[in-house]
């Protein structure tokens, strides 16, 4: 299964950056992503773990605010781009291969774990928010962003937040599809982030 996985992924590497949030290559995109994650994020130099992170574009986007990255994901492709990305905007992360449904982290690693459109993706959600939630040290924060897509995939902020709170005491919810400047362009599916620091 993962080894299928991973040959999805990798067959997407090279046009997954063509997505504006993707590849955050508009400056005006980029910036929208730092302005919320940042505040979101705790302290340098914090250790963040950036799970299911594809090529790399928010892992380095993290690391540059001064934060000690490490970005987990499947395909080698991806990685191989992420971290040419890093080496590009002179930052360092640690770029790591293995399966986002269980990452192969000691308990108790990081100070938050951030996701981007990964859980949606697998069937048994609350496992996967087990073993995330156990990467965090006392009072890490858990940050997903995740949707419920016109193409009927993924998963409504109702169903995520109560996932998160079977396994944390607090699951915020903010609403981003109305901001077009995250997306490159205007949304009509349901878009959000979730952060739990409890």
């Amino acid at each position: 299964m993962a080894a299928d996985a991973e040959n999805l992924w990798d067959d997407h590497a090279d046009a997954f950056d063509d997505a504006a949030d993707h590849g955050l290559r508009d400056p005006v995109v980029r910036e929208a992503w730092q302005s919320l994650l940042t505040p979101l994020l705790p302290e340098p130099p914090a250790r963040v773990c950036d799970v299911g992170c594809g090529t790399g574009s928010l892992s380095v986007l993290v690391a540059a605010a001064g934060l000690a990255v490490t970005g987990l994901d499947i395909s080698t492709r991806m990685l191989g781009i992420a971290r040419e990305k890093a080496r590009a905007a002179g930052v360092g992360v640690a770029f790591v291969h293995g399966d986002a449904a269980d990452p192969p982290f000691p308990a108790g690693t990081f100070d938050a774990v951030l996701s981007r459109h990964v859980l949606w993706s697998f069937a048994d959600r609350d496992a996967v928010l087990a073993r995330w939630v156990a990467l965090l040290r006392p009072g890490g924060r858990l940050i997903l962003v995740e949707g419920s897509w016109s193409t009927g995939a993924g998963l409504t902020a109702d169903e995520c937040r109560d996932a998160v709170l079977r396994r944390r005491r607090e699951a915020e919810v903010r609403s981003l599809s109305a901001d077009d400047r995250l997306w490159g362009g205007p949304v009509d599916d349901e878009r959000y982030l979730i952060v739990s620091r409890r």
